[in-house]
């Protein structure tokens, strides 16, 4: 029970510390990842893409750019709690769907409705590749050495092209093997995967997601040292980062 108190505060101290911004904009990504799932954009006998590709870029740079600031650990907590609400507006969701109404939504609810273990299987990769990604962005940058503490751009590079590109490659290999090689045969009349396939879409992926963290590796790099220069997150930092 103590030690749940001491998470509860800490994760408080955190939401407190870490920009609105960021935070808003990894939960919101994140949801509409589960409604883009929903949609394969290229299948074929080996490479198998759904639409979440387009946005999952998204989350990567904000717990990069968290790790860097904050740490692994309070990324992963973020990670977890963002999580939390995907499953919580997947549920709203779901209700919302199965609510009768006198005109025809079917197309409305299959998409909003979404398939539950779609959501599962996103929940699952999430969590897991958010903690490859959180601590092998942090194990890279123990490999630099820094200039009154503050983080070069060739540092930067190095942690969130390598930490994007495994972790993303991790969270499409758990999703594409938990939806459409495991559930989807079992409980969906749609198209399933291989192995081939998914070992193929994770790569592929991972190679597009990291050639849009590399476009838009300049924001990340800016709003990282704007926190650096400004202070952000000194509380969390104080209090729990320092230990």
């Amino acid at each position: 029970m103590y030690k749940i108190k001491n998470l509860l505060k800490e994760f408080e101290c955190l939401m407190r510390s870490v920009p609105g911004l960021i935070t808003g904009a990894f939960f919101v990504a994140l949801v509409c990842m589960n409604i883009l799932a929903n949609k394969t954009i290229v299948e074929t006998p080996i490479i198998a893409c759904d639409g979440g590709i387009l946005i999952g870029w998204v989350t990567f740079m904000c717990m990069d750019v968290i790790t860097m600031r904050f740490g692994p650990r309070a990324s992963t907590m973020v990670a977890v709690a963002s999580a939390t609400v995907n499953v919580l507006v997947a549920i709203l969701f779901k209700i919302t769907a199965l609510i009768p109404t006198p005109t025809d939504f079917s197309a409305f609810n299959t998409i909003v409705g979404g398939t539950w273990f779609i959501t599962l299987s996103s929940v699952i990769a999430q969590v897991v590749s958010s903690v490859v990604n959180n601590f092998s962005n942090y194990a890279v940058g123990k490999m630099f050495k820094r200039n009154n503490g503050v983080q070069s751009r060739a540092e930067y590079i190095c942690r969130s092209y390598v930490s994007t590109f495994v972790g993303q490659f991790v969270d499409n290999m758990v999703f594409g093997t938990l939806a459409f090689i495991i559930f989807a045969p079992l409980f969906w009349d749609g198209f399933h995967w291989t192995l081939p396939q998914a070992i193929f879409c994770s790569f592929v992926g991972a190679i597009i997601e990291l050639l849009s963290q590399v476009l838009f590796s300049p924001i990340g790099y800016k709003v990282i040292r704007r926190w650096e220069r400004d202070n952000v997150g000194t509380e969390y930092i104080q209090k729990y980062l320092a230990k």
